[in-house]
């Protein structure tokens, strides 16, 4: 009789101890990020031991790591070799939600506001002409959103042109080529077509405000059983919003940093922030996440993604993925529940708190 019992009980202690070792905060936490106007804040964060200061405040280390390639960023968080990494909220959707990473969205931290755009060779152009065309874009992506959403407001559909996987890489260079008349494409791509004379940029991001957002997701168990590495994020976040948007030299100096890190100078750098809607403040983002246009934009995405095949095989529709928002807001499978816009973090912030 007792050996079972003992068993048991050894079985149950070793579960015990498992659970205990899996719930046990962690000390050491590794981030990701790829180049982007709006995510260089968290290279000079890093380069500047901001990101250290915040992260010894609360007994952590945070590693903040540079990944080239933006899709091999996500797929690595997805895989679990990062914490938290930056990424849109289509392509939080789309790769870890729909892979079944729940993820939260820890920090909203900008919109595009003209950072993408539709561009057609020839002046006077207008949306219509895209019919019948070809249109080269990064396929999958937001620009292949944004051309789904400039079509809407047109009346015209993805059947009545055809698209053409480009990478973004190679996506300015192709437009140089007699047989590419039209891309859809983001900054500093954007900018260096616009450049190139007779052309017609007949639609962008701006048109479609607050639906094109850059995040930085995190895991959600993760920050669940460790909320020391959410404040220490978010605390750095918005100690690098207030440099970047203040009227000093040493606002000058962190631009200059950020636009040198990024490739390019003080002045192209400030160019494409004029294109991007940062939410300077914790209480500019908590207006944003605690209203009601971002389930209905979340919305938009998710049927945008399901009827390109981008939540996975099993999904039967737009709701496959659920998601979760300020003031109990659901959306989709609430059984499924895998990204989650949570202004918890951001609040602590906003009440001063962190």
């Amino acid at each position: 009789m007792r050996k079972p019992l003992l068993t048991a009980f050894l079985t149950g202690l070793v579960l015990l101890t498992s659970f205990a070792a899996k719930a046990a905060p962690k000390t050491d936490f590794n981030v990701c990020w790829t180049i982007y106007a709006g995510w260089m804040p968290w290279e000079y964060a890093a380069a500047q031991s901001i990101v250290d200061k915040w992260a010894d405040k609360y007994g952590i280390r945070i590693k903040v790591t540079q990944i080239n390639d933006y899709v091999e960023s996500i797929n690595q968080y997805t895989a679990g070799q990062f914490d938290g990494c930056t990424m849109t909220n289509m392509d939080a959707l789309t790769i870890p939600a729909a892979g079944g990473v729940d993820s939260t969205a820890l920090i909203v931290g900008d919109f595009s506001n003209g950072n993408d755009g539709v561009v057609l060779k020839g002046s006077g152009k207008k949306l219509d002409d895209l019919k019948g065309m070809d249109v080269n874009l990064v396929e999958l992506s937001v620009s292949h959103y944004l051309l789904a959403r400039a079509l809407d407001s047109v009346g015209l559909k993805e059947r009545d042109l055809k698209v053409v996987n480009t990478s973004d890489a190679d996506i300015a260079a192709a437009f140089d080529t007699p047989q590419v008349q039209a891309v859809t494409t983001w900054n500093p791509m954007l900018e260096q077509i616009n450049t190139r004379p007779d052309v017609t940029q007949v639609f962008d991001s701006s048109d479609i405000p607050g639906e094109i957002l850059d995040l930085m997701v995190v895991n959600t168990q993760t920050l669940r059983d460790n909320p020391a590495l959410g404040k220490a994020l978010t605390g750095a976040w918005y100690e690098v919003m207030a440099l970047m948007t203040g009227q000093t030299p040493a606002t000058e100096a962190a631009l200059t940093h950020m636009a040198k890190a990024s490739g390019t100078d003080l002045e192209g750098y400030k160019s494409q922030l004029s294109t991007t809607y940062l939410f300077a403040t914790p209480q500019a983002t908590l207006a944003f996440v605690n209203g009601n246009a971002l389930p209905k934009t979340m919305e938009k995405v998710a049927k945008f993604s399901f009827d390109h095949g981008l939540l996975g095989t099993a999904a039967q529709d737009s709701n496959a993925v659920g998601m979760s928002f300020a003031k109990g807001v659901t959306v989709g499978d609430q059984a499924n529940l895998k990204l989650r816009f949570d202004p918890e973090y951001v609040q602590l912030a906003a009440d001063g708190k962190l």
